[in-house]
Parts: C-alpha cells; sequence; structure tokens
C-alpha cells in the first residue's frame, strides 16, 4: 500500500488540518532527522530513499527547517515506524489514506490494528 503523509511538529494538538494555527507550528529539521534514524538511505541527488524491512520511505532532503514535511511510504511497517518516530520527537501525522490525522497513542482507531504487533516485533529485536 501506498501512503502520502505530512509530518507536523506543532506546540497544539492537531485535530484537523483545515483548523491549523500556523503560529503554533515549529521548523524542524526532518530531512536531517529522518536520514540519523534509520541505517539503510538511498541517496540520489536530494531524493531520499529509507529501505526497511517490507517498506521504502521516500522524500526530497533539504538544508531548510519547515514546520510540516511531506514524504511518500510503500508498506504498513514504514507507516509504524513513523509513528514510533512521530511519538520520539513530538511530531504530528497527516495520512491522506484516512485524510486526517494519526491517534499515535492509538493507530488502531485509524484502522492499522497490526500496529502493536509490529511494535512487540521491534522491542523483541534489541
Amino acid at each position: 500500500m501506498i501512503w502520502d503523509i505530512v509530518l507536523f511538529n506543532s506546540k497544539q494538538k492537531i485535530n484537523s488540518v483545515a483548523e491549523l494555527d500556523e503560529n503554533q507550528l515549529e521548523p524542524t529539521d526532518f530531512s536531517g532527522i529522518l536520514e540519523n534514524s534509520f541505517d539503510q538511505i538511498k541517496k540520489e541527488g536530494n531524493h531520499r530513499e529509507i529501505i526497511g524491512i517490507n517498506f521504502t520511505i521516500d522524500f526530497f532532503a533539504n538544508n531548510e527547517h519547515s514546520s510540516n514535511f511531506m514524504l511518500s511510504l510503500y508498506g504498513e511497517n514504514g507507516l509504524f515506524e513513523l509513528i514510533e518516530l512521530a511519538k520520539k520527537h513530538n511530531w504530528q501525522i497527516y495520512d491522506s489514506g484516512i485524510d486526517g490525522m494519526i491517534d499515535l497513542e492509538n493507530p488502531e482507531k485509524n484502522g492499522f490494528e497490526n500496529h502493536r504487533k509490529y511494535v512487540e516485533q521491534i522491542l523483541n529485536r534489541k
């Protein structure tokens, strides 16, 4: 499955992109954090492809800090990885597939019932 995702760094809890208060957004180095959070990254110019187990995450890197960041991911496991990264960095995720914000603490409410199993699998690898 393919998802177009937007990451946000905001002081406010975003319930709807339509109600977003741009004054609450905080500039962030999304590209740098993503690149430093994964081991296998294919780089061509400013295009990045993170390659993981049963997923890839595509985005265009830049040196600018921004308050939001769009990327595409392929494979449900990539979404699970982004959820965990978002929790760590206090980001919020808009998922174009559901046309809404993902509940990071309860992703199964968004139809991602495999999330808990995936997290357990990751924790058991360590």
